[in-house]
């Protein structure tokens, strides 16, 4: 193929001087092949943004933080996902530009949501959401911290530190974008917040990306179909709307959703290692000032998955409780897992802080036992469709095939007899800093759970407005997860093969 062949086929307009310094100038747009959605053309403005140190920051967090310690696949990071938001993004924006020019989108539009799919992660810190949902509360109580307001500040030093040249106006229409507002912005089109994070349902292009992604690097089926999903929408009363043949998709999409959360996410030793490296953080954070990174762009640029490396690295005697601790996860010594309690849905409210602490369990110990509040860990998992009780679909709005102008609602009994009741569930697992005390802390956290049961059915018997009587088998162990007595004689660890019992 010939260079000026070459050009045209790539979009770019016939040039009878093909020489060096024209192509070059021509070939301002540059392509990847992405293993999800293909080739992706990143533009000369994307470029501008992709092409520096904050954002190449990125290639160092982990899409599933500390997934990756368990699943050997999930090796992808945001750096991948943010390009994949971007791209679909566009196509987004770009299709309905294109199919229905009565809504008049401009370049800017397509700019601006294409910039917000690629900028939408920037803020994310170590291992993701560990970070702003568990390290940060427990070292900064009193601020109100989320990855959000990271990317809002690390759009604005991205935008200074490398002198890109953007409207104010642009700014402030990206990072509301980002947020996916959902009060009316004037002089903009609502169903533009609808694209890269949308409030409304949850309908939205980085969910597309992350569980495709997810879901290909970790080898897991995914039943649903976002590209007909984009294939299958237009704007109707300023919202984005689908084809009513795409309900059962969408609730898919939704269950796909959950199951990720369940089987992967939320995974129990994944879990265990957060709670290591949050920790660890905590013990390094008095010397490594980690916490000030989210007040200070320039300190947040280098907060990545290598704190662990950073603090490894380090000499400083007052870190070594937490080197100590980064060397049990490489040596797969981790906290362990002792129990779980699904509760039912007229408890979940209740499960807290208050009613179920370390201390309480602590104050059930059995004659003998010896654990103390530090070896106990409690962790309340809350797992959904998107919209914790409620189901997602009942947001969505759908066109007839007959009428495409008309918005409708279309409720679970005509999707589905087979759909779920209840779209949430409230776990309450309980971990061990001391694997040899397992046995011990599974003892008292079970008496801590049936004491539980019992009160709240004292509480129903005298007429209490609580919702619903509780029966004992509401709260019950799995016996699937039932220690043996003989904990001490009993191990999970695979023997090492003796070789010399088996010679030619």
């Amino acid at each position: 193929m010939s260079a000026q062949q070459h050009l045209l086929r790539r979009n770019f307009s016939q040039h009878s001087d093909l020489d060096f310094g024209a192509a070059s100038n021509l070939d301002r747009t540059k392509y990847i092949n992405d293993p999800i959605h293909g080739y992706i053309n990143l533009s000369e403005t994307a470029l501008q943004f992709i092409d520096t140190p904050q954002f190449q920051r990125l290639r160092y967090l982990k899409q599933l933080g500390t997934s990756y310690h368990v699943f050997p696949g999930a090796s992808h990071n945001r750096f991948e996902h943010c390009i994949g938001t971007s791209y679909l993004a566009g196509k987004v924006v770009q299709g309905f530009a294109q199919h229905q020019p009565e809504l008049e989108i401009n370049e800017r539009d397509i700019r601006c949501v294409t910039l917000a799919g690629l900028c939408h992660d920037l803020g994310h810190g170590p291992f993701s959401h560990v970070f702003d949902n568990a390290f940060i509360p427990r070292v900064c109580p009193d601020v109100v911290w989320s990855h959000e307001k990271g990317s809002e500040m690390m759009l604005h030093h991205t935008i200074d530190e490398n002198n890109i040249d953007i409207d104010e106006s642009d700014i402030s229409f990206i990072k509301q974008l980002i947020i996916g507002s959902t009060a009316r912005v004037p002089g903009e089109k609502m169903f533009l917040f609808d694209i890269v994070a949308n409030k409304r349902n949850g309908v939205d292009v980085d969910k597309f990306d992350y569980i495709q992604r997810d879901c290909y690097n970790v080898g897991v089926k995914s039943s649903y179909d976002f590209s007909r999903l984009m294939l299958n929408s237009r704007v109707i009363d300023d919202e984005i709307c689908y084809n009513h043949k795409e309900t059962y998709n969408l609730t898919e999409m939704f269950h796909t959703r959950y199951s990720l959360h369940k089987r992967l996410y939320s995974h129990h030793a994944a879990k265990a290692i957060s709670l290591m490296i949050v920790d660890a953080m905590i013990i390094a954070n008095p010397v490594l000032k980690i916490s000030d990174a989210i007040r200070d762009p320039r300190l947040y640029q280098d907060l990545t998955d290598d704190i662990l490396r950073d603090i490894e690295r380090s000499r400083d005697p007052e870190l070594q409780p937490a080197r100590n601790i980064i060397s049990r996860i490489h040596t797969r010594d981790l906290y362990k897992f002792v129990d779980e309690f699904i509760l039912p849905a007229d408890l979940d409210s209740l499960a807290n802080s208050n009613n179920i602490n370390e201390a309480a369990i602590v104050g059930l110990r059995a004659d003998g036992d010896d654990f103390v509040e530090r070896d106990v860990l409690i962790n309340f998992c809350r797992i959904h469709y998107g919209m914790h009780k409620e189901n997602p679909v009942d947001h969505v709005g759908f066109y007839s095939k007959y009428n495409v102008f008309e918005k409708l609602s279309i409720s679970s009994e005509f999707i589905s007899m087979c759909a779920p009741q209840k779209y949430e569930e409230c776990i309450v697992r309980i971990f061990t800093r001391t694997p040899s005390k397992r046995k011990q802390i599974q003892r008292a956290s079970r008496k801590l759970m049936a004491n539980f049961s019992q009160r709240i059915r004292s509480v129903n018997s005298s007429n209490s407005p609580v919702r619903a009587a509780v029966s004992p088998s509401n709260i019950k162990p799995n016996v699937g997860l039932t220690l043996p007595d003989n904990m001490a004689d009993f191990s999970t660890k695979k023997c090492c093969l003796d070789f010399t019992k088996h010679k030619c």
